[in-house]
């Protein structure tokens, strides 16, 4: 069974976040990958919300950006 229209929105709208706090950073999708170990492809990926990211994976994205997830999550 596939992801409805809401969650792939709630998907996205996170992505968007994600990418706002990077390029506020000023961390390119490279930089991100090379500080937590990760293809900047699968980063690009959670960031245009084509994926379902783990906890653990938001949890290195949060490591490698600097932010509580909890920061991640406010306001969404």
């Amino acid at each position: 069974m596939g992801i409805t229209d809401a969650q792939k929105e709630s998907l996205m709208v996170l992505g968007n976040k994600l990418r706002a706090i990077r390029n506020d950073r000023g961390l390119t999708l490279k930089d991100l990958g090379y500080k937590i170990n990760k293809d900047p492809q699968s980063i690009s990926r959670v960031e245009r919300g084509n994926i379902n990211p783990t906890y653990l994976y938001l949890s290195d994205l949060c490591n490698g950006l600097e932010i509580d997830m909890h920061d991640l999550f406010k306001n969404l």
